[in-house]
């Protein structure tokens, strides 16, 4: 038998389990993160305008992220299902070549929402691929990251390179 581990994640026999939250109290949290696509200048364009081929591109992937939130946890396999109480996905660019996803996530609850914010960007990202790749296959879906958390025993997180 493996010895005790204190990473939390880890049963007794060194195995993965799902972080037991019952006696964790219940906080407002909240989590912010963001993903970007560098793409042709032609095709940022299609995008804000309206005329890829498919549809409006950003209704579709604020859909698709929103849902996404919602499932995480049919996605990730140690995240807990969490009651979502607010999710808002939001896309700007840099006028040329370079399109910015950011979700913020929102619950009460004993464990926070980092990564339903995450998988929202990241299948809003896929969705922007998705819908964009007959005009452009070459596009990158690139940094991924947490910008900000609120709420929990380990504190407020906030990023400093954005």
């Amino acid at each position: 038998m493996a010895e005790s581990s204190p990473l939390t994640h880890f049963n007794e026999q060194g195995r993965a389990r799902m972080v037991d939250v019952s006696d964790k109290s219940e906080t407002k949290r909240t989590a912010t993160a963001r993903a970007s696509l560098i793409m042709k200048a032609a095709t940022l364009t299609l995008i804000k305008e309206g005329k890829m081929k498919k549809g409006d591109v950003l209704a579709v992937a604020q859909v698709a992220g929103i849902m996404a939130a919602k499932k995480t946890s049919d996605w990730i396999p140690m995240c807990h299902p969490i009651a979502l109480t607010g999710i808002d996905i939001q896309f700007t660019d840099n006028g040329v070549n370079e399109l910015y996803i950011e979700a913020t996530v929102r619950t009460t609850g004993p464990t926070g929402v980092e990564m339903e914010a995450l998988t929202a960007v990241s299948a809003a990202a896929l969705t922007v691929y998705d819908m964009c790749k007959a005009a452009e296959k070459d596009m990158i879906i690139a940094s991924t990251m947490l910008v900000s958390k609120t709420g929990g025993k380990n504190g407020d997180f906030h990023r400093q390179d954005v």
